[in-house]
Order: structure tokens, then C-alpha cells, then sequence
């Protein structure tokens, strides 16, 4: 008992000393965040508040780069394929494990490829039509949409994006055939039903509501089970006519395969303290965000979860990407 208490003693301090030297020597020179799609959507939105923090709080830069393309897997390649030194990391989101499900192959593994974190935050999705549909309700859309198979039509950020994903479950569980138009981003598939060129689309909450807000958009429902605080007029689409219906965006931020725990470690400390201030709090509450800062290992539970799920769904739907 006396050698295994003295064995995880020494561990503990070993972890410790580590800690405390990543804190003296990294960060040395700017970090550069990844951002694998366009600027305008959730993951943008999410690290745009959070890393600045982490930059003041460990007094060196972190520059935001938005590289975007197939769905997410250029600029996730681009991490996989980067030094494992802390100087590059990754904001991303449900694609991240959708895609290896999407496509045929993938040059990279996201389960073994990447050092997770920390989980973010994550929040529900809206599900908001062009004002020109005749749809006030979910229950509306679901009868229009079976009274004309294949004529409505949804917007994506791309195959196997967070839109794409939440779209083809609302054809999966409402049991109608809704076409996915797919566009290169958050941001430009959202105005793509603002101008009327989609009818729908299921976007992020923060993106989403001021078109809404504004009348350019009707809003039909929130993707959670329960109604978000920060818009509780707007029903669940779960309560409105599909029940079961859940889709629920999550951001986690990652690191390539190989990097250090003390840095690891470094910097999930510092998204906790980061994510802890109430300013953070109150920013976060205003954009319906949730969130989480959770430790590295619950983000690696939650990513093989993810994989599981959404992989069931893209099989049963038969999503493919090129």
C-alpha cells in the first residue's frame, strides 16, 4: 500500500511540475486557432468570445484563421497535419465525428488524430422558414412537406454540416423528403432563405433570431427538448409536432495528436477560468449558449457519443459526401 501511495504521490507531482513549467515557457509566441468553415456561423461565434479571454489570460495571442472547405475537413486536415507544440489548435463542431460517417475516406481520424480540450458550450438550433411558406407551425410544415414530396427545400452549410445534419433528421423522424441545397457555409445558407432562394433551414440561435426578429424570418422551433431561456416564445419542435425531435450544437476546442498533457492541461484551465466570468456568463446567455468547460476526458466521452449517434442517423438517411 505504502510503494502504490508513494507511486501516485510522485505521479502527482510529476503532473504538477509539468504544469507549472508549461505555464513558464508556452505560450512563447502567438497560437493560431483554427476555424474549419466560413466566418458567420456558430464555431465563429463561439471562439470569437472565448479566446480572446484565453489570449489575456495567458498574455499572448491567439490568432483566429477561418479555413474553411468540404464540409469542415481542410482546416480539420490542416491540425491533424500541424506540429504538435500548442501552437495550433482547433474550434470545431458536430462534423468533426459526422464526417468520417459522410465520406468514404478521410485523411485523418478524429477520435485518434486530435487532443481534445475542452467542450466549450453548446445550445440549441432553430428551425426558421422563409416568410412565404404557407407554415406557422411544425405541425404545418410537416403536412405541407408530405402533401409535396421532394419540392421543399432546406439550406446546408455544406454535406454533413450541422444544418445538413439537424435537416435530415427532421426528414428522418417527421418521415417526409425535404431537398438539402447545400451552400459553403453557416453564413451564406442563412441568407439564402432570408432572400427566399431556400425556404428553410435549421441555424444557429444567435444567427437566426434577428431575422426572425426582424420579419424576414418564422421562426417554427427550437432543436432541444426543452425551450431555450434566452427565447422561451419560441416553442420546441419536439412540442410542436415531432416529437423525439433533438438537436443540440456543441463547440470543443482540440489540439493535434501528440500534444504535450501539460499544455493540455495549461490551457483547459484557462477555458475554465475564462468561461467562469460572469461577463462571459451573461454573453453567452444572450446568444442562447450553454456553457460547459469540461475536462479533456469528458470531451473524449462526448465525441465518441457523438460519433455513434449521428453516425446511425447518416446511415439510415444514406448521407453521402464527396
Amino acid at each position: 500500500m505504502k510503494m502504490i501511495f508513494t507511486a501516485v504521490f510522485f505521479a502527482a507531482t510529476i503532473a504538477a511540475v509539468q504544469f507549472a513549467a508549461a505555464q513558464t515557457v508556452y505560450p512563447s509566441k502567438p497560437v493560431h486557432v483554427i476555424l474549419p468553415f466560413p466566418p458567420g456561423g456558430s464555431v465563429d461565434t463561439v471562439a470569437r468570445l472565448v479566446m480572446p479571454r484565453v489570449s489575456e489570460s495567458l498574455g499572448q495571442q491567439f490568432v483566429i484563421e477561418n479555413r474553411s472547405g468540404a464540409s469542415g475537413n481542410i482546416g480539420t486536415e490542416y491540425v491533424a497535419r500541424a506540429a504538435p507544440d500548442g501552437y495550433t489548435l482547433m474550434v470545431n463542431t458536430i462534423p468533426f465525428v459526422a464526417n468520417s460517417h459522410m465520406y468514404a475516406k478521410l485523411p485523418f481520424d478524429p477520435l485518434t488524430d486530435f487532443v481534445p480540450i475542452s467542450l466549450l458550450a453548446s445550445s440549441p438550433s432553430v428551425l426558421v422558414v422563409h416568410p412565404s411558406l404557407p407554415a406557422r407551425s411544425v405541425r404545418e410544415l410537416l403536412e405541407l412537406a408530405r402533401s409535396r414530396p421532394g419540392v421543399l427545400n432546406f439550406a446546408t452549410a455544406g454535406p454533413g454540416t450541422n444544418p445538413h445534419i439537424a435537416g435530415e433528421l427532421f426528414n428522418y423522424l417527421g418521415k417526409v423528403k425535404t431537398v438539402a441545397i447545400h451552400y459553403k457555409g453557416g453564413g451564406p445558407a442563412l441568407l439564402s432563405t432570408v432572400a427566399g432562394d431556400t425556404e428553410m433551414i435549421v441555424s444557429g440561435v444567435s444567427e437566426a433570431t434577428p431575422f426572425a426578429a426582424s420579419g424576414r424570418l418564422r421562426a417554427l422551433g427550437i432543436t432541444s427538448l426543452a425551450r431555450s431561456p434566452a427565447f422561451p416564445d419560441i416553442p420546441t419542435i419536439a412540442e410542436s409536432g415531432l416529437p423525439d425531435y433533438e438537436f443540440v450544437t456543441w463547440h470543443g476546442l482540440l489540439a493535434p495528436r501528440g500534444t504535450s498533457g501539460a499544455i493540455v492541461a495549461l490551457l483547459n484551465d484557462s477555458v475554465k477560468k475564462t468561461m467562469a466570468m460572469p461577463e462571459q456568463a451573461k454573453l453567452f446567455r444572450q446568444i442562447g449558449q450553454d456553457i460547459i468547460a469540461s475536462t479533456p476526458e469528458e470531451f473524449a466521452a462526448h465525441l465518441k457519443k457523438e460519433s455513434a449517434k449521428w453516425g446511425r442517423v447518416i446511415r439510415e438517411q444514406g448521407m453521402r459526401a464527396e
